[in-house]
């Protein structure tokens, strides 16, 4: 079938609200018809064709057709937009609900410093990855070229019905920092490029003429597809000033710390190469900076146990020489392909049971605060691949959530308070502060919730640095480290969405109460702001002006 326009009219007609509803129409309409079921993908396609359709379409009627079994459905006239319908035909609408979509792209095979007991190594594929996880076999699809993964992640959300405009690009792929200078330039600078290319037309060239970086980063400041984010993956060991230098140049907004413990017999036992001294200083450093830090944790190591590493966690939380902003918690996944494999199977090293996990990561989720971001719990690892061990537990964010329904308790994190798609205009909200030392400066996180802070609908971090004088640029001003609005991603320029919250004025609000802060409490008559580069225009009608990678403004 070549096109679809009577069945989309034909559920529009039918009013449908619900996925239920949904499914439930396809079928009578397939049924009616007499034609296969059609897949939300290929109906989504069709309606943004209709859409697109610049014939007259208001109040065109129905077509019916007692049977259309090898004909072309439709009439190729024009439609008027149906947001409900659109947003029922997305497919995993869960990409999309965090105010931005991501897009993971991979590094080429390279060696890695380290010698971690549970790192796979793999022929072919960067350390600590395996060929058979869902973005390693995106990256071989594409010979790793970062320009056509990129490409190819962003017709595929396109494809099924995400909005693309505001893109959290995350680089992933062993010790980024270890790799070449020369090539982490190359493969941003494709990256970048690869955003600012038109999706349509573009079958003939694989690429279109790549400039230097900047000026496609300049580039991307106004084109559709824009990078508010970016993030690397590295090992504290790695950061320092020359390397933070880079990250700016480059673009990189959040930095992922391979930290996986806070005590160093645990660290040795695991032969990290590193001691947590190492994460101290990287911590003060990336966020006297102005970067966002997530912090990659590793239960059931050996050398630890569920009692110590329950400890980790209260510690991360009460030493303010840690406190990251988002987590990423991914349980020790033994592998044939890692040295850990044979302790395991000398009875070196047991893993914990599922119950033991299980109530372990619950113990943890419950002392989360309102400021963090459980970014993911376990690894995107196929359970085929991991010998034995709780590891296996693909679910287990909903296997905690289920209980967490069943014995009346709430995940605090982030994540589990994000709005997503329950946004309702008529909902009162309320603005929370919460303040805390870390790394010898001072954080203040702002958000809008509701009075029960079940739901989040947006958040400012900003940060006083330490007295140290680090960057130049960053001297004498406070330094907003993070602002997102969740819900819907909503395009950049269009009419405001009544299901989402974003486009509201709420991060303008956020931003002004940061100022009011840094001079009334502070002091200081500056402030800057780490800016994706997608995000620079935003910050320009504010105010703030470009300068040496930060936006930056001097508040009157």
């Amino acid at each position: 079938m070549k096109n679809l326009d009577v069945l989309i009219r034909n559920l529009i007609k039918a009013k449908v609200k619900t996925p239920e509803d949904l499914a439930l129409a396809k079928r009578k309409l397939a049924k009616k018809y007499k034609v296969p079921l059609s897949s939300n993908a290929s109906l989504l396609k069709s309606y943004h064709e209709m859409v697109r359709n610049k014939t007259p379409h208001q109040n065109t009627p129905v077509v019916e057709r007692s049977s259309l079994r090898g004909k072309r459905l439709g009439t190729g006239q024009g439609l008027k937009p149906s947001k409900t319908l659109e947003k029922l035909l997305v497919t995993r609408p869960i990409r999309s609900l965090s105010g931005i979509v991501n897009v993971s792209v991979l590094t080429k095979s390279y060696p890695c410093p380290g010698k971690c007991l549970y790192c796979p190594i793999q022929k072919g594929v960067p350390k600590s990855y395996l060929s058979n996880e869902p973005a390693v076999m995106r990256a071989i699809q594409n010979k790793y070229d970062p320009y056509k993964q990129v490409k190819t992640r962003l017709k595929s959300l396109e494809n099924t019905g995400h909005v693309t405009d505001k893109i959290e690009l995350r680089i992933i792929g062993g010790t980024w920092s270890y790799y070449p200078k020369r090539y982490r330039e190359w493969f941003i600078t494709r990256c970048f490029a690869a955003c600012n290319a038109e999706l349509r037309g573009t079958r003939r060239r694989t690429t279109r003429n790549i400039i230097s970086l900047k000026e496609e980063q300049k580039r991307n400041e106004k084109t559709k597809h824009r990078i508010v984010g970016l993030s690397i993956e590295t090992r504290p060991d790695f950061i320092n000033e020359v390397e933070i230098k880079h990250l700016r140049e480059l673009g990189v907004t959040m930095v992922e710390l391979g930290v996986q413990t806070i005590y160093d017999d645990v660290l040795e036992k695991n032969l990290r190469g590193h001691k947590v001294k190492e994460t101290i200083s990287a911590t003060k450093l990336l966020k006297d900076a102005g970067f966002k830090v997530l912090y990659q944790m590793m239960p059931n190591l050996p050398g630890s146990d569920t009692e110590k590493d329950l400890k980790i966690f209260k510690e991360l939380f009460s030493d303010p020489d840690f406190q990251p902003d988002l987590l990423k918690i991914y349980p020790c996944a033994l592998l044939k392909e890692a040295p850990l494999y044979k302790l395991w199977k000398a009875g070196k090293y047991n893993p914990y049971s599922k119950k033991e996990l299980v109530d372990l990561v619950k113990k943890i989720k419950k002392i989360i605060p309102y400021y963090v971001r459980i970014q993911r719990i376990t690894r995107d690892i196929p359970a085929q691949s991991i010998v034995a061990g709780p590891a296996k537990i693909s679910n287990l964010r909903q296997v905690l959530a289920e209980n967490a329904k069943k014995e009346k308790w709430q995940c605090k994190c982030i994540r589990c308070r994000e709005i997503k798609g329950d946004y309702n205009s008529r909902e009162k909200l309320c603005l929370f502060r919460e303040s805390y030392n870390a790394s010898e400066g001072k954080e203040i996180f702002l958000s809008f919730e509701n009075k029960k802070r079940s739901k989040i609908f947006s958040l400012l971090r900003l940060r006083i640095p330490s007295p140290d004088k680090g960057i130049r640029t960053l001297r004498d001003s406070a330094i907003i480290r993070e602002i997102h609005t969740y819900g819907q991603v909503h395009s950049i320029g269009k009419e405001k969405n009544l299901l989402s919250p974003q486009h509201k004025g709420l991060g303008k609000k956020l931003i002004r109460e940061s100022e009011k802060i840094t001079k009334r409490e502070f002091g200081l008559r500056k402030i800057s702001v780490i800016s994706g580069v997608g995000a620079r225009d935003y910050y320009r009608k504010l105010g703030y002006k470009l300068k040496n990678t930060y936006m930056v403004k001097k508040i009157s």
